[in-house]
């Protein structure tokens, strides 16, 4: 599906009109943005003790609300969020936030435990932590903020979000449409908020903000190290390499389909997505040719690989920051290759010390390894996904081999014959999260992530059996 830039603009202009305030200068509070980080901090603290005061109906009412606020204005967010940042497919991000509102785990997520015994009764409650600051990424500004909002606030939070700069309109305007679904379900003013222009600045103030309680940090490497040198309870969410590995037992065809749909979902951009295939020799050409018989796949040639690799990656062997989330459409024609529409994704044939096997490159250009057998691919595959502990796949129809690589790479997320995106609850069983805190072995966080456990004990009482 193609949307024309025409129709992207109106759908923008749409959810603009439906906002009580439209102007994001004007930070009001009434409409969750702040003039300053300690207004919004304060408000927040406010609205955190109004919600826990209220009672977990209510709590579900402003989940439900906030549910369905999102949907209905999907398709208008999902065109702001392509039209602000330049990366990934609208089609892509209207599928980013169905999922994210349906399938982020809401109040049951936190439902208490009890045992009884000989000596009396124990209850376990989670308890809200307080306000969270939460600082979210360029690459999935609508999904984070969805997820994190959902998570957090069934948790009994209230939330403060710095949002990246370059996402910022579109951040801030989902972020109203929450706000006003929660006002419009009866709670507090201010229980999600932000700064009406977050800056590199204002994030600072929030990690140094001494009556937060709790930092979350998705994007990559520097800023979850920063939230983790800031003395707070901090949850990581990192970046990711995530190989996948196809031996000669697959059933290839639906490799084939796996892999293209998992690599070009949203151009590349989810930390989740295939980023580099590993595959044994005995069934490489025939996972091509079945690549190639999707009918959205470009081959690549050595010598067009040359004139990618050299667009795509700097010489200083980074990933060139312009063609991160671009239609594989755009990375080819500035190369001198003009594909159709239908076309997702550009694979090659790779030497096992090519950058983009090794770097995040976040696009929809696939590098494919051959190895001689499994046992090969396995070490490989634990190498290049360089110890992020994130996300791996595996096509095989063994299961022993199966349980090996799962057990070699040690990843937070391992799907087995599937795309990449049903570890995170997209074709796949469990909950979603975008926030997969690796780093800090949260693993796919949910609404428990964000409390703190009270415990309540009984002595030589109640026990009734």
């Amino acid at each position: 599906m193609q949307t024309s830039p025409e129709v992207i603009a109106g759908l923008i202009q749409k959810v603009l009109e439906q906002l009580t305030v439209t102007d994001v200068t004007k930070a009001e509070g009434a409409n969750g943005l702040y003039p300053t980080v300690n207004d919004a901090v304060e408000a927040g603290l406010a609205a955190h003790k109004k919600l826990i005061g209220m009672s977990l109906e209510r709590r579900k009412d402003i989940i439900a609300s906030i549910r369905n606020a999102v949907l209905n204005r999907n398709e208008e967010l999902a065109a702001m969020a392509v039209e602000e940042t330049h990366l990934g497919r609208y089609e892509d991000k209207v599928r980013e936030n169905i999922l994210c509102a349906t399938k982020t785990p809401g109040v049951e997520d936190i439902e208490p435990r009890a045992l009884s015994g000989d000596n009396g009764l124990m209850l376990l409650e989670y308890a809200p932590v307080g306000l969270i600051g939460a600082l979210t990424p360029i690459t999935n500004p609508t999904g984070t903020l969805i997820n994190n909002s959902i998570s957090m606030i069934s948790a009994g939070n209230a939330v403060i979000f710095n949002a990246h700069p370059s996402a910022y309109r579109t951040s801030t305007t989902i972020l109203q449409v929450i706000h006003q679904a929660i006002v419009d379900a009866g709670g507090p003013v201010g229980l999600v908020s932000s700064v009406a222009n977050p800056t590199l600045d204002t994030a600072k103030e929030v990690i140094e903000h001494p009556k937060i309680n709790m930092l979350v940090a998705t994007g990559g490497r520097p800023i979850v190290n920063i939230v983790l040198r800031s003395g707070k309870k901090a949850v990581g969410a990192g970046a990711g390499n995530p190989p996948a590995l196809v031996d000669e037992t697959a059933t290839i065809r639906k490799a084939a389909q796996s892999i293209v749909s998992g690599a070009s979902i949203n151009n590349g951009i989810f930390c989740t997505c295939e980023k580099e295939v590993i595959v044994v020799e005995e069934v490489a050409d025939s996972l091509i040719k079945n690549m190639l018989e999707t009918g959205r796949v470009y081959l690549l040639n050595p010598a067009e690989v040359d004139k990618v690799t050299k667009l795509v990656v700097t010489p200083e062997r980074k990933i060139n920051g312009a063609y991160i989330g671009k239609n594989v459409q755009v990375i080819l024609h500035d190369v001198g290759i003009d594909v159709g529409e239908e076309c997702r994704l550009a694979i090659f044939d790779a030497p096992k010390d090519h950058p983009l096997v090794w770097l995040e490159q976040m696009m929809p250009v696939l590098p494919i390894v051959r190895v001689k057998n499994f046992n090969e691919g396995v070490e490989f595959a634990v190498q290049v996904e360089q110890g992020n502990r994130h996300t791996a796949i595996m096509h095989s129809t063994h299961v022993e081999n199966m349980t090996a690589f799962a057990r070699a790479v040690q990843t937070t997320i391992f799907v087995k014959n599937g795309p990449s995106f049903a570890g995170i609850g997209l074709g796949g069983e469990g909950h979603t999260s975008f926030t997969i805190a690796g780093p800090t072995g949260e693993g796919l966080t949910s609404a428990r992530t964000f409390t703190r456990q009270r415990r309540c004990t009984l002595v030589e009482s109640f026990r009734i059996i």
